[in-house]
């Protein structure tokens, strides 16, 4: 599994995700403050410690460094940790932003109406007052 990048984990933690990603959130947080089932080893470092601190100062590369560390040597020794998050990765990642290109052009005439250039937008609506009637 590809280790949990910082930026990702301080995507979720700032909640710049929105909805979806404060949902993840949730879910990671779960994940990591899952007990180990009965007669499974405790681990020695669970991550909710890292989880807490990051919390705490959510854009704080740093912290999101450690709590990826720890993820991920938790992942190697629990095999069921390392399914959960395998699951939660793939998920995290369809949202993640910034990374990735995205090339945007205007050509050709006259555009009448709201031009959007970007990437990863979400819950946008625009109002044309002119359209619909006259006023």
């Amino acid at each position: 599994m590809d280790s949990i990048s910082a930026e990702l984990l301080v995507t979720m933690a700032t909640g710049a995700a929105g909805e979806a990603g404060r949902q993840l959130w949730a879910a990671l947080s779960g994940l990591v403050r899952r007990r180990p089932a009965a007669g499974e080893e405790p681990e020695p470092a669970t991550g909710e410690v890292e989880l807490a601190s990051l919390a705490e100062a959510p854009h704080d590369v740093a912290r999101a460094l450690a709590l990826s560390e720890v993820l991920a040597v938790r992942a190697e020794r629990d095999p069921s940790f390392l399914a959960g998050l395998t699951r939660w990765h793939e998920q995290a990642r369809r949202l993640e932003t910034g990374q990735g290109d995205t090339s945007n052009s205007i050509s050709g005439g006259t555009q009448n109406g709201p031009v959007l250039q970007g990437r990863d937008f979400s819950g946008i609506t625009f109002n044309d007052p002119g359209q619909g009637g006259a006023r």
